[in-house]
């Protein structure tokens, strides 16, 4: 790239900053946003490094304390793709918002949405998000879809604003990492290629590398029936099968698994353990297994811990989405044959998605 070129691009990527500050700015009473009227306090900014600090104080206690946020948000300001939108009252931060294209530009995940508890159930959630739709419409006029996951009870009315795209149950368990490790061993886990638990003869898992997962997840069709509808679920976020979702995906710190290149059957992606705010020591694992074959989601699940918990010492919370059938005899394996703590009782993801209007 020449000098001009470069220069110019700069010059484009200036434009591009300041017109989208000033959407923003000059958005505030946006005649989309009716409710915008009864929040006339309300400011939209996008967020900065140096709100971090507002942000937290007004998460504490969210998620159950496994907030993600703390160890992504860096990360999130950086991404292209990315908008994370703040909501302010009076100048401090009451809410945030972040929004990011994937699918190839078709598709707007929604993330991260939370509200400071005295501004809960006023509205202001459901105005950050029009906001942001308006925004995303205003940007992105390619995007078609919005996604987003749940994991609370959908009513009649979220049926007739949202399409299914799957359900997933959510397994969350807790424990002390070296307590479990000593029971890894005790049980004979080691690396993931050895299958110990179980007595048949099938399989071990596989690692894959970068190039093995492009080329058995985009190259194929064998992984279709083994993602629930076509859909990678990274730890919450739904990706369709396309070689620029799979490039977001590889740039994360993610542990890829799959029982067979040729025929798989169960496939689990697990983050890398990260810290979370539950308090001193306490570290985050997130699993995703697609498949419905319980010995082999099984002996995926042992080494997906056995690697990730080896160098941990500290407090534990893992949490592995699994197709809903096997929720009730994971949850007894983990509580009798590993000796963890079961946190919750069943509940579900859902990824649900709706036409952009």
């Amino acid at each position: 790239m020449n000098l001009m070129s470069a220069s110019h691009d700069h010059q484009e990527a200036l434009l591009r900053t300041c017109w989208i500050k000033m959407k923003i700015d000059t958005s505030l009473s946006m005649p989309q946003l009716p409710e915008a009227l009864s929040h006339a306090g309300l400011h939209f900014t996008v967020a900065t490094e140096e709100d971090f600090d507002d942000i937290m104080a007004m998460s504490q206690g969210i998620y159950g304390g496994l907030d993600y946020l703390p160890t992504r948000y860096s990360s999130w300001l950086q991404e292209t793709n990315r908008i994370v939108i703040l909501a302010r009252k009076h100048g401090k931060v009451i809410a945030l918002e972040s929004v990011v294209v994937i699918d190839g530009g078709e598709t707007v995940l929604v993330e991260g949405l939370r509200v400071a508890p005295q501004e809960r159930g006023k509205g202001v959630a459901g105005v950050l998000l029009r906001f942001c739709s308006e925004l995303v419409k205003s940007r992105f006029p390619e995007v078609k879809v919005t996604r987003l996951t749940r994991d609370d009870q959908l009513g009649p009315k979220d049926y007739q604003k949202y399409r299914i795209i799957t359900k997933q149950g959510i397994l969350l368990v807790r424990f002390r990492a070296e307590e479990l490790k000593q029971r890894l061993s005790e049980l004979g886990v080691g690396e993931v290629h050895s299958s110990v638990i179980d007595s048949s003869q099938e399989a071990a898992p596989l690692r894959l590398d970068d190039t093995t997962i492009q080329r058995l997840y985009l190259s194929t069709d064998l992984m279709h029936p083994v993602l629930p509808n076509a859909t990678i679920i990274q730890d919450w976020q739904p990706f369709k099968l396309l070689s620029s979702n799979m490039a977001i995906l590889l740039k994360k710190d993610i542990d890829w698994m799959v029982d067979d290149l040729a025929n798989p059957c169960v496939a689990s992606l697990c983050t890398f353990p990260f810290r979370v705010p539950v308090g001193d020591d306490w570290f985050y694992l997130n699993i995703d297994m697609f498949g419905k074959e319980e010995s082999l989601v099984r002996q995926q699940f042992l080494g997906h811990l056995q690697k990730h918990t080896s160098t941990l010492k500290g407090h534990v919370m893992c949490q592995m989405f699994l197709e809903p059938q096997l929720w009730e005899t994971m949850a007894d394996f983990c509580q009798h044959t590993l000796g963890v703590e079961l946190v919750k009782e069943y509940t579900e993801q859902c990824v649900v998605e709706a036409d952009m209007v």
